[in-house]
């Protein structure tokens, strides 16, 4: 009989005061603070996934990143960003990826995992607030600003 299972450990710590944290009040704010998560010498190489866990006041809980991946794509696995998500008690995020080439355009296939994302948030009453997508010269694209949300 089987009566024990494995255990997956994802540990979460809050090292400052929710006082001190960042509120995001407008995408350019969550871009910027985004954009600086970012190791400058691969933003232009590679793309990358990452999620902005936020609180339910909107202040910054911490940034995840889920994926690296090649010039063109990443991967990007529902199930981890959400035991990601849960174990940080988050209850907003804002998700991001940059697109290596500049273009700040979202393709289908962002649309199609962002409404995902979306739907699989409102099950656990976590809101997707905006999807943000990173060029290497610091512009950027908010999926709430244009509507895609």
């Amino acid at each position: 009989m089987l009566n024990k299972v494995n255990e997956i450990q994802l540990s979460y710590k809050e090292s400052f005061l929710t006082s001190c944290e960042t509120t995001i009040s407008s995408s350019s704010k969550a871009a910027a603070i985004l954009l600086q998560s970012f190791d400058m010498n691969t933003i232009a190489l590679q793309e990358t996934f990452k999620v902005l866990l936020l609180n339910n006041s909107n202040k910054v809980k911490g940034i995840y990143t889920l994926s690296i991946g090649g010039i063109t794509g990443t991967l990007v696995d529902i199930r981890i960003l959400f035991a990601v998500v849960l174990k940080s008690l988050s209850t907003a995020v804002i998700l991001c990826h940059n697109h290596p080439s500049g273009t700040l355009k979202a393709s289908e296939l962002d649309k199609e995992i962002t409404q995902k994302i979306k739907k699989a948030g409102s099950y656990l009453d976590v809101k997707v607030l905006d999807h943000i997508i990173l060029s290497p010269d610091g512009k950027y694209f908010s999926f709430a600003d244009n509507g895609l949300l």
